[in-house]
């Protein structure tokens, strides 16, 4: 979400988790805002704007994906800390993670 602050434009992600936890990802833009008018000039504006922003949301996914994936190992040692185990559909997604996988119909 980019949001205003006092004129500084934020591309900004909010994680929040059951344990009393919350993880903020954002990145300034120095673009400005670009207006509602139709002005060739700020189309222009709009164009910087939407490239700059098209640039920090793969790099915003990236730094929640590397937090996400620290976070699910946490979580797994300390599962395993408890002496708890992964179900087999957990290993399972484990195993396949980041890989389409097609279930077959028998």
């Amino acid at each position: 979400m980019a949001s205003n602050n006092s004129s500084q434009q934020v591309l900004r992600a909010v994680y929040e988790s059951p344990r009393p936890s919350t993880n903020t990802f954002e990145h300034q833009l120095s673009s400005p805002h670009p207006s509602s008018d139709t002005s060739a000039e700020n189309t222009k504006v709009k164009v910087a704007y939407l490239s700059e922003l098209r640039s920090l949301v793969p790099k915003l996914q990236d730094e929640i994906n590397v937090f996400l994936t620290e976070r699910m190992e946490e979580d797994k040692k300390e599962a395993e800390a408890q002496g708890r185990q992964l179900s087999e559909k957990e290993a399972k997604e484990e195993e396949n993670y980041g890989e389409e996988v097609v279930e077959e119909d028998a």
